[in-house]
């Protein structure tokens, strides 16, 4: 059965740091393009950081950028959300999303609350 299945999600301060993680079964990561989205209360989904299949190649998107750090372990079959300074606006559900060519697999999503 194919899954992705992320953890590391939970409350923190502002301020604070989280690592994430999204560990893949059923299939092989090492071809697929990783993105981590989020999606906040009453807001719609978006992209927060990409990675590419070897590893290199990143993206972020706005306020992530310097903040957040996008990695993957092939060798795991793990992609990893590394979250610093993180505010009350990054509060939301994060969800791992695996890409190639004409597949793509969704995990459940983790919840990440920050308070200030």
């Amino acid at each position: 059965q194919v899954q992705l299945v992320e953890s590391g999600g939970g409350l923190v301060q502002s301020g604070g740091s989280l690592r994430l993680s999204c560990a893949a079964s059923g299939f092989t990561l090492r071809t697929y393009g990783m993105r981590w989205y989020r999606q906040a209360p009453g807001k719609e989904r978006e992209l927060v950081a990409g990675i590419g299949s070897s590893g290199t190649g990143t993206i972020y998107i706005g306020s992530m950028k310097g903040r957040f750090t996008i990695s993957r372990y092939n060798a795991n079959n793990t992609v990893y959300l590394k979250m610093n300074s993180l505010k009350p606006e990054d509060t939301a559900v994060y969800y791992c999303n695996a890409r190639y060519m004409q597949s793509t697999y969704w995990g459940q999503g983790t919840h990440v609350t920050v308070s200030s």
